[in-house]
């Protein structure tokens, strides 16, 4: 799951549905390990299988016109619970992206400390993008992390996008709270013998 983020190209999934919530992205059947590995196979469960374990052909994710490693989401997705294990699912799926014009803020930041980017995009770039992926599933889009843009390749359209500084530099770096912390120990330590 944790990979250095720059600037990534792919094509994408579309799941144009508004208020998606965490128990829609990894039902509370799932949560009982505490483990980050395994989620990716449930994301999306009940909207991707049918009851007896078999795909469901009209679903997104098992339509092969449809992949990549950039979900495109409809507004106010991760609402809901805080639960961090939608993000572990979105990740061990193989999302590194995920575009919408709006997050709920816990799923947010639960995603940014998953090495998923969450990108947030004006409902007309939001829109302009379903529309390019459901006229041609092979549209790509490129998201430049270094400096904060998204661009519809299908289009030549950009908008920038927002992030935390510290959370940037910790994607771009491919550590996690704990990383940075060790990283800038010598710090720390420093501070504390000045501050005593």
């Amino acid at each position: 799951m944790r990979q250095k983020f720059d600037v990534i190209t792919s094509t994408c999934v579309p799941l144009p549905l508004e208020n998606v919530d965490t128990d829609q992205i990894i039902p509370a059947r799932f949560l009982k390990s505490t483990d980050k590995e395994g989620f990716g196979e449930n994301l999306f469960r009940d909207w991707r299988y049918n009851e007896d374990g078999s795909p469901r052909k009209d679903f997104v994710l098992n339509n092969p016109e449809y992949g990549g490693c950039i979900l495109v989401a409809g507004k106010n997705f991760g609402s809901g619970s805080s639960r961090e294990h939608a993000a572990w699912a979105i990740a061990g799926y193989g999302f590194r992206v995920v575009i919408s014009s709006f997050f709920a803020d816990i799923h947010k930041n639960n995603e940014l400390n998953n090495f998923v980017l969450p990108v947030v995009v004006s409902e007309t770039f939001l829109a302009e993008l379903f529309d390019c992926i459901a006229a041609n599933p092979k549209t790509e889009v490129e998201v430049n992390l270094p400096h904060q843009t998204v661009t519809n390749k299908e289009t030549g359209n950009t908008e920038s996008f927002e992030i935390n500084g510290y959370k940037k530099h910790c994607l771009m770096n491919g550590l996690d709270d704990i990383d940075y912390l060790i990283q800038n120990k010598d710090k720390i330590e420093e501070w504390e013998q000045r501050n005593r």
